[in-house]
């Protein structure tokens, strides 16, 4: 199948490979050793899909935005926040991008998903874990308004 213009092509097979490498050797060591292989197959292309992906964004809703800094942009980071988990395994084995509201102030905001993990790929859209105060919100007005 020939490119287009249109459609980013960011991502390759490698970005799997590293993925499931990964969850086969999650450790500090193991990462650190192939800490370039991230960089070069999931953290510069995911960098590169959401700077190509933020002018389709705009075209769906200009209340969106896709920010790609390296740092507190919409890529989230690779490390897994340990501190309350059951599992310490240190590093997350997908690569997941937040495209948030543009009044957005952390994850919980509206916004789109994208997920990459071998065998599990997907996209979603909407609202994560919202306080209780906005779940009724949304649901009183799904519920007053069901188109």
């Amino acid at each position: 199948m020939a490119r287009t213009a249109s459609i980013p092509r960011s991502f390759s097979p490698e970005l799997f490979r590293f993925l499931r490498d990964l969850d086969q050797n999650n450790t500090r060591a193991w990462f650190h050793a192939n800490k370039e292989r991230y960089e070069a197959a999931a953290r510069h292309p995911a960098l590169q899909f959401i700077s190509d992906y933020g002018p389709s964004l705009r075209k769906i809703s200009g209340h969106f935005n896709a920010d790609p800094r390296p740092v507190g942009g919409s890529l989230f980071r690779i490390q897994r926040d340990t501190r309350f988990s059951k599992d310490k395994t240190p590093y997350k084995t997908n690569t997941g991008m937040q495209f948030r509201h543009i009044l957005a102030k952390d994850v919980h905001s509206p916004g789109y998903y994208l997920h990459i993990q071998p065998g599990e790929c997907f996209m979603g859209v909407g609202i994560w874990r919202p306080e209780t105060k906005v779940a009724y919100a949304i649901r009183d007005k799904i519920a007053e308004d069901p188109a």
